[in-house]
Order: structure tokens, then C-alpha cells, then sequence
């Protein structure tokens, strides 16, 4: 499996997590929604941290530049940590009017910076990188927990 594969397949599973938990939101199920929000949330910030720590540094490496695509990544990574916990305080506090506000600007980030790493960074990081570097730096991605 090439890189840009596993993680657009995270982008999506985090999608579906991420929808899921805002319908169970919508529906008044606060229960379901924080379950889904946290699995959504868990989610999205492994697949965050196996980005900076793993494929970030790999691709800066080889093509010897942590300007450029890389560095704006990691400055929306944390315009989704912000919003993952302000969503986060809205679901504790059960406000779905806020809830659901936040979830129209989080998908709106998530979608414009999912869309910039698919055509862009993921499809670099699979020309540049060497076989060998891709490989161990899959697998290297999949060994990240939180």
C-alpha cells in the first residue's frame, strides 16, 4: 500500500466518524455523540501525529525543506486541534446549537486541508520518497498511538 492510499483511507474513516457524531449531535443523543466524537477526535489526532512525527520529517529529508507544504499542514493541524476542543466543550456541555455550528467550520477546514494533502502532499511524499523510505515510513506511521 502506497502512502497517499493509507492515509486518504484515515481521511475518510475520520469523515465517517466525524458525521456520525455530529448526527447523534443533531438527533439529541448526547451519549452517542461524545462516544463518536471522541473516536473521531482520537482519530484524527493519531492520524496528526503520525504525520509530524513520521512522513512530515521523512518528506523534509529527502527533498530538504521544512518550508512549503509541510509547515502549513502543521498550521492546520492546529486550527482542527482548536476546533476539536471547542467542539469538545460543546458536546460536555450539551449545546447543540454551538455543536453544530463549530461542525459546519470544522468541515469546512477538514475538507480544504484533506483536499490539499491528497493532491498535493501525499502524491509528492509518493514520487520523491525512495521505495525503501516509503515502506519503512508506512509502517513507522501504522506503529503510532496516541
Amino acid at each position: 500500500m502506497i502512502i497517499s492510499q493509507f492515509m486518504t483511507q484515515e481521511h475518510r474513516d475520520c469523515d465517517t466518524e466525524f458525521a456520525a457524531a455530529e448526527q447523534a449531535a443533531a438527533n439529541g443523543n448526547w451519549a452517542e455523540a461524545e462516544e463518536k466524537f471522541m473516536v473521531f477526535a482520537n482519530d484524527t489526532l493519531r492520524h496528526f501525529k503520525r504525520e509530524e512525527e513520521e512522513l512530515f520529517p521523512a518528506f523534509e529529508a529527502q527533498t530538504g525543506s521544512s518550508e512549503g507544504p509541510t509547515q502549513v499542514m502543521r498550521y492546520e493541524h492546529e486550527q482542527v486541534k482548536g476546533l476539536i476542543g471547542k467542539l469538545a466543550e460543546a458536546v460536555e456541555s450539551q449545546d447543540k446549537d454551538t455543536y453544530l455550528s463549530l461542525c459546519e467550520s470544522m468541515m469546512i477546514l477538514l475538507q480544504q486541508h484533506n483536499m490539499k494533502e491528497e493532491q498535493m502532499l501525499y502524491a509528492m511524499c509518493d514520487r520523491v520518497l525512495p521505495p525503501e523510505l516509503k515502506t519503512e515510513t508506512l509502517d513507522k506511521m501504522k506503529a503510532v498511538e496516541l
